[in-house]
């Protein structure tokens, strides 16, 4: 299993297109074969920062997702929506 951790802020003024964006992205990813979880976090301390926390089966499950139109129309979209980079990590359960 394979966990990815995204972080990313959004300008002020996009933090509403984002969560849309975001949670309609969130909502489809889930129904994907080889998603374990996809779960969607706001910052309690800074309303324009969020977390997505993703499980996926494996490499190809992830290499699948982010081949799949829905996550490609949220790469297009959310980009212009971020105030910098986002912050990408993957783990591997050890545990």
């Amino acid at each position: 299993m394979i966990t990815i951790i995204a972080k990313c802020t959004a300008k002020k003024d996009a933090v509403d297109d984002l969560l849309e964006l975001a949670l309609e992205l969130v909502k489809i990813s889930r129904k994907e074969e080889g998603n374990v979880s996809y779960d969607f976090y706001g910052d309690l301390a800074s309303p324009e920062k969020f977390t997505f926390i993703e499980c996926w089966k494996d490499s190809a499950a992830i290499e699948a997702h982010n081949a799949t139109p829905h996550f490609n129309h949220f790469v297009e979209k959310a980009g212009q929506l971020f105030a910098g980079p986002l912050d990408i990590s993957l783990f591997r359960k050890l545990t």
